[in-house]
């Protein structure tokens, strides 16, 4: 969608112009920034629609700005980085970003990524529920509130990204079913990703965290060995 805000946050003067030139001509406005410090300050003060975001940028590094917009903003996050061991990636995805791409990228492939981020986001945002009881979820401390996409735990809202929050409502939608890896991985990522299953572990990590009185010992997303996860209802 036209007129959509993207934060393209690079230290590399050529990425940026060639990130920009592609955006653009899709029809989204673009913001720039070139270390960690302009970065946080252009996402509070624009709230864009999606974050690129360079792991390696002067001041503070990707993975300290990601985790500080995680505290306040929801916007999915696009990493981009040089180095692509599966470890480098888990880092990002620990962090709170939604994506990963190493250098060098394909640009098509990352326009298409975002497009594809941003759709979902849409259709998260656009979705119409047909009573007040499908709204929310409530399951002892945990509410999920599906029409502005809050969490509140233990009376205190916290902070999901996108993928999260999709995951976590997945899973909450069908108390005590069992996905498998695959599942999960399908329905959620398959359609914009390129990365693998171990995407889904570390996603479900990152919400037992911010959820769980003990991540240690979750009650609410249990492993089920070898199969896969479950939301406990009981």
């Amino acid at each position: 969608m036209a007129g959509e805000t993207i934060l393209v946050v690079d230290d590399d003067e050529d990425i940026r112009e060639i990130i920009t030139l592609y955006l653009e001509k899709e029809g989204y406005q673009v913001i720039l920034a070139m270390d960690g410090h302009q970065a946080l300050e252009c996402a509070f003060s624009f709230n864009p629609d999606l974050v690129i975001l360079d792991m390696m940028i002067p001041g503070l590094d990707g993975i300290e700005v990601c985790q500080a917009l995680r505290k306040n903003l929801s916007t999915p996050i696009i990493f981009l980085s040089c180095k692509s061991t599966p470890s480098d990636k888990s880092i990002g995805l620990i962090a709170g970003g939604d994506d990963y791409m190493s250098k060098p990228f394909d640009t098509m492939e990352l326009l298409a990524r975002i497009k594809a981020h941003l759709r979902r986001n849409r259709i998260l945002e656009n979705s119409n529920y047909s009573n007040a009881q499908n709204k929310r979820l409530c399951y002892g401390d945990l509410t999920i509130n599906l029409d502005n996409h809050s969490v509140v735990v233990y009376g205190q809202e916290i902070i999901l990204s996108p993928k999260e929050f999709q995951l976590l409502t997945l899973l909450a939608k069908n108390p005590n079913r069992v996905f498998s890896n695959e599942q999960l991985f399908e329905t959620l990522w398959a359609t914009e990703s390129f990365g693998d299953h171990r995407t889904v572990m570390v996603h479900i990590s990152n919400i037992r965290k911010k959820i769980e009185r003990d991540a240690k010992k979750p009650a609410l997303i249990q492993t089920v060995k070898g199969v896969g996860y479950k939301f406990c209802a009981t």
